[in-house]
C-alpha cells in the first residue's frame, strides 16, 4: 500500500521559517517525483514544488521561488520542504503527492498519482 505521510506543519509568524517532511512507503521512492501542494480555505489546490526522481531536478512556483526548497533523502525515503520568510498567504494545507515525473503545463505542476493527509501550515502576523 502506497503511503505517504507529511509532518511539520504548525504555527510560525510572518518571516519566520518551517520544514516540512514527507516520508513514503509502498513504492520505489528512489524512481519517484515527489511534490508539494498547497490548498487554502476557499481556494483552488495550488502546485508549490517538486523534486524529480534523480533530485537534481526541482520545480517551484513563482509565489514560492527564492524562499521555498525542496530537497529528498532516498536513505530516508524523506522528501523535504524548507520554506523561509514565510507569508501570510502561505498558511494552507500542505500535501505530498508522488508519481513518475513532474509534470509542469503552462508554467503550473500537474496532479499527481497518490497523496498524503495534509499538514497545516498557519502563518500568523
Amino acid at each position: 500500500e502506497v503511503q505517504l505521510v507529511e509532518s511539520g506543519g504548525g504555527l510560525v509568524r510572518a518571516g519566520g521559517s518551517l520544514r516540512l517532511s514527507c516520508a513514503g512507503s509502498g513504492f520505489t521512492f528512489d524512481d519517484s517525483a515527489i511534490g508539494w501542494f498547497r490548498q487554502a480555505p476557499g481556494k483552488e489546490r495550488e502546485g508549490v514544488s517538486c523534486i524529480r526522481s534523480g533530485g537534481v531536478s526541482t520545480y517551484y512556483a513563482d509565489s514560492v521561488k527564492g524562499r521555498f526548497t525542496i530537497s529528498r533523502d532516498n536513505t530516508k525515503n524523506t522528501v523535504y520542504l524548507q520554506m523561509n520568510s514565510l507569508k501570510l498567504e502561505d498558511t494552507a494545507v500542505y500535501y505530498c503527492a508522488a508519481a513518475l515525473s513532474c509534470v509542469v503545463v503552462h508554467g503550473n505542476l500537474w496532479d499527481m498519482d497518490y497523496w498524503g493527509k495534509g499538514t497545516l501550515v498557519n502563518v500568523s502576523s
